[in-house]
């Protein structure tokens, strides 16, 4: 198997199902809480745990479940108090509200929660943007027509002897 490697970085997969990884949660009871693999029940099934997140241990399917890329090393099977410890000395909440994944999901929480007169105010202020851009972009363009015209480049022909 052959390993393509772009700019320095490793492009294989790399968010595999193993014990320690913190996943999201998609759908069921649970969904959009943050969970870690405890153990590996069969191909289809884990057992899961997010003590911090208010998810109780139990089994899950593993299309129910998304991989992040935030790992916790510990061993299998272990138990909801020292995981809870881990889970904090590790940061897992600080690391998982720095990815851009969690981001989205909270920029995609709070518009869709903006009211009516909220999304007025937020189309004023992107008109007020625009505006000001294109007033800018307006001045550069009419600099530009104003400067002398570049000389034109002259192609100098080899003379025939």
């Amino acid at each position: 198997m052959v390993v393509r490697e772009q700019h320095g970085r490793d492009e294989s997969y790399h968010r595999f199902v193993e014990i320690g990884r913190v996943a999201y949660i998609a759908y069921g009871p649970d969904q959009g809480k943050l969970c870690a693999i405890v153990d590996v029940i069969d191909q289809n099934r884990a057992l899961i745990d997010g003590p911090c997140t208010g998810v109780s241990r139990k089994q899950i399917n593993f299309k129910n479940i998304h991989l992040t890329g935030i790992r916790i090393s510990m061993p299998r099977s272990l138990r909801t108090g020292l995981l809870k410890k881990k889970w904090e000395s590790e940061k897992v909440q600080e690391q998982w509200g720095k990815t851009t994944w969690a981001q989205k999901i909270a920029n995609r929480e709070l518009r869709s929660k903006l009211s009516d007169f909220d999304r007025f105010k937020l189309m004023k202020a992107k008109q007020a943007r625009n505006r000001l851009i294109n007033v800018e972009y307006g001045k550069l363009r009419l600099q530009a027509k104003k400067a002398p015209a570049k000389p034109k480049r002259i192609r100098k022909r080899p003379s025939k002897k």
